[in-house]
This record gives C-alpha cells, sequence and structure tokens, in this order.
C-alpha cells in the first residue's frame, strides 16, 4: 500500500472525527424521543448483515443512518481531496456502493433504510422519520 502524504495536522485533525455519537446523531435521538418514539442505538438490524444502523426502530423495522457530508459525498457539499486525490476517491466511492449495498440488503429482509444527511436540519429530519416509522408500524402507534 502507497503510504499517503500527510501532515501532523491532519492526522490529528483525523483521529478526533467520531464515527458515532456525533453532534446531529446525539440531536436527532433527542428530537425522536422527546416525540415519543423509542429505538436502539447502534445495533445491526439484521442477523447475518455486518451493518450497524445509528438508530433502529425494530417494531417499524426502520433503520436510520446518519451520513456524514464528507464521507458519503453529499450531492451537495461533496468535496474531494487534491491532497491523496487517488485514496480518497476510492475511499468515500466505497462507502458510497456499501451504503447501497446495506440499503439493498435491508430492504430484501423487510427493512426500510432512511439515510440523513449531516447538514439536514435536526427538525426535518425527525419529523421525516417519525413519518416513516409511523406508516411502518402494524399497531398504528408511534
Amino acid at each position: 500500500m502507497e503510504a499517503l502524504e500527510s501532515t501532523p495536522e491532519v492526522r490529528a485533525r483525523m483521529r478526533r472525527q467520531k464515527s458515532r455519537n456525533t453532534g446531529i446523531e446525539m440531536a436527532l435521538r433527542s428530537a425522536l424521543h422527546a416525540a415519543g418514539l423509542r429505538y436502539r442505538v447502534h445495533r445491526r438490524p439484521v442477523k447475518g448483515v455486518r451493518r450497524e444502523a445509528d438508530i433502529v426502530f425494530g417494531p417499524a423495522r426502520v433503520a436510520v443512518f446518519v451520513d456524514g457530508c464528507f464521507w458519503h459525498a453529499c450531492p451537495e457539499h461533496a468535496t474531494w481531496p487534491r491532497r491523496n486525490a487517488k485514496f480518497w476517491r476510492t475511499k468515500i466511492e466505497g462507502n458510497r456502493a456499501r451504503d447501497q449495498d446495506t440499503d439493498r440488503r435491508l430492504a430484501e429482509s423487510g427493512w426500510l433504510s432512511v439515510r440523513v444527511w449531516e447538514h439536514e436540519t435536526v427538525e426535518e429530519a425527525a419529523a421525516r422519520v417519525h413519518q416513516v416509522v409511523r406508516a411502518r408500524r402494524r399497531d398504528g402507534r408511534v
């Protein structure tokens, strides 16, 4: 594997990047809980599929993923680094391919994936998730 060109500042910044319990994720969970929804966090919705959702609504079979604009190539905010460009393009495109594969695998098992971008307002994202969960609940409760 080719060594990546980097600086100590970049390495330190990358080490600080959270992969779970990010600010938007925590705010979304808080809004959903305040709306009366109960859920599990950081769970694999489907046994045998090694993919972890950020928020899982078991009875409704809804898995919520909070995607970072950089890491998942947001159509509005994606940037492509100039330094180590080949590495980053491969990494980010791989993330997107894995996301699509995850959505497909969950759908095949009767689950619905909901993707929330980090730039979305918490209110909009929570309303969308709430609507989907309510529509998919068999007993009509939220």
